[in-house]
């Protein structure tokens, strides 16, 4: 939380959270490129999965091909988006795992909760500039006098 008085900011302390949330970024960066979402039709005929880059793999049992274009088509399709939907799903945890409450994903299921925090931070900037302001006509009067 953004402390009210101009003078009892800890830069110190700012710059070592900023420094620890970067070496966290950087391990789930690599952590995330290992991730992959999988995928599969009931009857085994199909399956996906899903990485970073796009579509990994795709398994197609030799049964598959007797179902008709349209139907392989729309199995394909489908299991992609929910091999997709499962490394999202993957790397949601992930983030929660590693930044907690400072998980910026938290805002993408959460709208509402989003706005809150926009009009909080804007509160808190405007108090902090407000109180910056004050520091600063004190300061420029005391130059004055």
């Amino acid at each position: 939380m953004i402390e009210r008085e101009f003078g009892a900011l800890d830069l110190g302390r700012i710059l070592k959270n900023a420094d620890a949330q970067m070496a966290r970024a950087a391990e789930l960066r690599t952590s995330m490129a290992e991730l992959v979402g999988r995928a599969e039709d009931e009857d085994g005929l199909v399956k996906v999965e899903f990485a970073s880059a796009g579509l990994k793999e795709l398994i197609l049992h030799p049964k598959a091909m007797r179902l008709t274009s349209g139907e392989l088509s729309e199995r394909i399709k489908d299991l992609v988006k929910e091999a997709a939907a499962d490394l999202q799903r993957q790397v949601a945890a992930m983030m929660a795992e590693t930044f907690g409450e400072e998980n910026p994903m938290r805002f993408g299921t959460d709208a509402d909760g989003a706005m809150e925090q926009v009009r909080e931070s804007e509160a808190a900037y405007n108090r902090t500039v407000g109180d910056l302001m004050g520091e600063l006509d004190k300061i420029r009067q005391r130059m004055e006098g």
